[in-house]
């Protein structure tokens, strides 16, 4: 894979948002494959489609494409608070790929794909209306809170420069497609938070009593859940039953391979 981006396809533009949006959708076009099926390479919609960038002409997967020169950081801008909220809900959600590229050489850095059944409306932020003097005033935004996405939700195609091999990307794309399959919004976010509990752990064979230790931060955000520790329970086994985790012993836990 060729990190280095073409620049000779954005000499005649002048705008730097311009040139970076021809860049980094050309290297997608030109780089990418589909994380779901293997596709050797996506294709790209035709400019303003309002849902997404990038579709695979074999699964159907779609991807919306977010650009950066700097650090992704903590969270990414995206569009209209209401539509997001509304896209989380609907069949055509796309995936999001994450692309970052150093501004001095032009070369991608890092590039990742979030998975679409990773969006529930927790990890969406509702941002301060634009002021009445600005030209779409009122208007309410959104960020994408990535630091509330466990990290098996972020696969690296390219971190730090290094290209994953490609059936590393679909073995981790495939661990997780059983939270498709939660079509309830609350039973998927109890699901990714036992999963974000887990990694912060920080290892991989763990016990029942490590993951009780977030038993207040559960109840924080499922206060109308009186049972968290039962619940804590029933999410491991799920977890288990779609192979996400393995049980090693009564109480005992790990990762699975």
């Amino acid at each position: 894979m060729e990190l280095a981006l073409d620049t000779k396809l954005a000499a005649n533009y002048t705008s730097a948002s311009q040139k970076a949006r021809v860049l980094t959708e050309q290297w997608v076009d030109n780089s990418i494959f589909c994380p779901n099926c293997g596709q050797v390479s996506i294709d790209r919609y035709p400019n303003n489609q309002p849902v997404a960038d990038f579709y695979c002409s074999n699964c159907r997967e779609e991807y919306e494409l977010k650009s950066k020169h700097n650090a992704i950081g903590t969270k990414i801008v995206d569009g209209a608070y209401r539509t997001m909220l509304k896209r989380l809900a609907s069949s055509n959600n796309p995936n999001f790929f994450l692309l970052k590229y150093n501004l001095e050489n032009f070369e991608v850095t890092d590039f990742l794909v979030i998975p679409k059944h990773f969006f529930v409306p927790e990890i969406i932020e509702e941002r301060k209306p634009l002021a009445p003097t600005a030209r779409r005033a009122g208007w309410v935004g959104c960020n994408i809170l990535l630091q509330s996405i466990p990290q098996t939700g972020k696969i690296f195609f390219v971190k730090n420069r290094q290209v994953e091999p490609k059936e590393k990307v679909l073995s981790e794309w495939g661990k997780t497609l059983f939270l498709r399959e939660e079509k309830e919004v609350s039973a998927k976010g109890w699901l990714l938070d036992i999963m974000r509990s887990v990694e912060k752990l920080g290892k991989r064979e763990f016990t029942l009593d490590d993951i009780y230790a977030f038993e207040s931060e559960l109840q924080k955000l499922h206060p109308d859940n009186r049972h968290v520790r039962d619940k804590i329970r029933q999410q491991l086994q799920i977890l288990r039953d779609r192979g996400y985790l393995d049980f090693t012993a009564r109480g005992r836990y790990q990762l699975a391979s």
